[in-house]
């Protein structure tokens, strides 16, 4: 059984770790310094660590969860550790050049996930390194399928990919309390108003992803000429949201190559 790593046991670390355990098709370990926060994974067959070095020593695969400005500082502590062995790291913002320079003999994947992962639901966007062959990245595949769905894109496109799927579930939470509060205002009970809501972009998605329907189609099935549907797309239309979501994501691509620059002046 393959051994796993995950060095950095917070809220994105900690659900790596739990979702791994859970396939029973791994043998997880994670560390994290305030080790009381994490013994719960305990329950799970996750053996917990406050050792960074334990957990890259035992490792054949080992996830790098920590904060982007403590790579160098991790990294420096247990890279004579990674020695051929596959490092995937979801520390946002940090390029994989970086990561190379910190860990020479390592196989670098970086990888940007989100939230969903919590229920096996992420989308993970992830790209290879230097020293990643295709054996390693079916490996990696058959992990990252384990927090959901994921797709191998080019490295120029990762700030975007955390604009907008990692930063993207805030986005959809905000609709989605959009929606409720509206419920509410027209007379819903609360949980019926976030419960409809919820569900509704949940099966817009499950329309999209599993019978393959492009939202133009899904908008047009609903449709009916002087409807209630058009009365509420005119008003949304009107109030911008499209123009909205646009701008939103493209402020937050800037962000991230802001802060990508930033922790590139910090980690030199």
């Amino acid at each position: 059984m393959l051994r796993v790593g995950v060095i950095g046991a917070g809220q994105i670390g900690s659900a790596i770790a739990k979702a791994l355990a859970a396939s029973g098709k791994y043998r997880v370990i994670a560390s994290r310094r305030r080790i009381e926060r994490i013994r719960h994974l305990e329950d799970l067959g996750v053996e917990v660590t406050r050792d960074n070095r334990l957990v890259a020593e035992s490792s054949s695969v080992v996830f790098l969860a920590v904060k982007p400005y403590k790579v160098s500082e991790v990294l420096g502590e247990v890279s004579d550790l990674l020695e051929d062995k596959i490092l995937i790291s979801v520390a946002a913002a940090v390029p994989i050049s970086k990561i190379e320079s910190l860990a020479p003999r390592a196989k670098v994947i970086r990888a940007m996930p989100n939230v969903g992962l919590m229920v096996k639901a992420s989308f993970t966007a992830y790209c290879r390194g230097s020293n990643v062959n295709e054996e390693d990245v079916k490996a990696v595949q058959e992990i990252l399928g384990e927090l959901g769905e994921y797709m191998e894109v080019e490295e120029e496109l990762m700030d975007a990919i955390t604009a907008l799927s990692g930063s993207g579930p805030a986005y959809v939470a905000l609709l989605i309390e959009a929606m409720a509060y509206a419920g509410l205002k027209v007379g819903l009970p609360r949980d019926l108003a976030y419960r409809s809501s919820a569900y509704t972009v949940y099966g817009t998605a499950k329309l999209f992803l599993e019978e393959e329907l492009h939202p133009s189609t899904i908008k047009e099935m609903v449709l009916t000429p002087g409807g209630t549907t058009i009365e509420g797309i005119f008003y949304l239309e009107e109030g911008g949201v499209r123009t909205a979501v646009m701008k939103a994501v493209e402020a937050a691509t800037k962000r991230a190559k802001e802060i990508a620059e930033r922790l590139n002046d910090l980690l030199r």
